[in-house]
């Protein structure tokens, strides 16, 4: 029977009681390996440090473990940074008191540009050609509806002649400036019987900062525009604005006919832009302008008390929606250019708005709210 164990100086370890030397073959010119000491090895049943155990693979590179670690951080950042910035933002009442349409379907949100001047230092002022005006008016004021139908951004013009408790009629964003967002929401409502569910505010700081952060946006003016008043100063064709730019492009309307009316236009452009670029997968991917987004966003922001984050996120995604998902972005129906709305167009736009069927609005929606044809 033949004995398959090596030969030579390890036999102890097999068993044997002395360790032994093959005989070399008769006839072979090889010389007998010379005797060579014994391994360090453990006693038999324990087992050196670090070594591999018998039946088992050898352990692989922490890659795994690497790559684990640095995705549970990541998802941490994501998280943290909308809870730092969520501490941020101001809250405002702004329920008005006395008798309110009821409850309707689906979700509507006032977003409020106000001209306001808080937060900024004079020379961001000086920058921005926002001038020292104390107190506030609303630039910008538009419903955003989401719902079962399509989402809908209805821009108001701020020139819009109508009825304001105890003030008579005048334009709408006096409102603001005599009661601020209370007055404003209580203003919107009696006047297109609309409820407003949720209130946000945005200041001129916090556009800018948000614009900045996303590295500037699209804008596509049709003619060269220069403004002193609002700091413009721009050519014709598509280009990427900044910060200041963006601002000033939104607020000017001396450089047109139609003043009010192409201002709310480009307004909504200029938050068709900054939607399309806060969405884009850049956004979260690049932590740096992921927390600037939010930081800008936050910083100049103000709510209502009764906003939580769920609302927040909910208003986000039915703007992005009603910018560039199939939704619908208009002006208020208007019958001329002094911005008197339309008797009959107006009413029925808002109707459809309150009874959450969006998606008749059909050629009541326009860029511009005059009728089309």
């Amino acid at each position: 029977m033949s004995d398959d164990r090596p030969q030579g100086s390890y036999g102890w370890l097999y068993g044997d009681d002395e360790p032994t030397r093959q005989a070399p073959r008769q006839g072979s010119s090889r010389q007998p390996a010379p005797d060579l000491p014994p391994p360090n090895l453990p006693p038999p049943g324990r087992r050196v440090a670090g070594a591999t155990p018998p039946g088992k693979p050898r352990r692989k590179r922490p890659i795994r473990r690497i790559v684990l670690t640095l995705l549970a951080a990541w998802i941490i950042f994501l998280i943290a940074v909308p809870i730092w910035a969520w501490g941020k933002i101001e809250k405002v009442d702004a329920e008005p008191g006395g008798e309110r349409p009821a409850d309707q379907p689906g979700t509507t949100y006032l977003l409020v540009g106000s001209d306001s001047r808080r937060g900024l230092t004079a020379e961001e002022r000086k920058k921005l050609t926002t001038g020292s005006a104390e107190g506030a008016r609303t630039d910008t004021i538009l419903l955003l509806h989401t719902g079962s139908g399509p989402s809908v951004l209805l821009s108001i013009p701020r020139d819009s002649l109508v009825p304001i408790d105890g003030y008579g009629t005048t334009k709408i964003n006096a409102a603001y400036a005599f009661g601020g967002p209370q007055l404003l929401v209580k203003t919107i409502e009696r006047n297109t019987g609309i409820r407003v569910d949720d209130y946000v505010e945005v200041g001129f700081g916090g556009l800018v900062k948000v614009v900045d952060s996303l590295g500037g946006v699209e804008i596509c003016p049709k003619d060269d525009l220069k403004d002193k008043d609002s700091g413009l100063d721009v050519k014709r064709g598509c280009q990427t604005a900044d910060g200041p730019t963006a601002l000033a492009y939104s607020r000017n309307r001396h450089s047109f006919g139609n003043g009010d009316i192409q201002r709310v236009q480009n307004q909504r452009e200029v938050l068709g832009s900054i939607s399309s670029e806060a969405k884009s997968p850049w956004t979260v991917i690049n932590p740096v302008r992921y927390a600037r987004v939010a930081s800008g966003a936050s910083g100049s922001l103000r709510i209502g008390e009764n906003v939580g984050p769920v609302a927040l996120v909910r208003f986000a995604l039915a703007l992005s929606s009603a910018m560039g998902g199939g939704g619908l972005s208009c002006t208020v129906p208007i019958q001329d250019l002094a911005v008197n709305w339309d008797a009959r167009r107006a009413p029925q736009m808002f109707d459809l708005i309150k009874t959450d069927k969006t998606s008749e609005i059909g050629s009541l929606c326009t860029e511009d709210g005059m009728p089309k044809g």
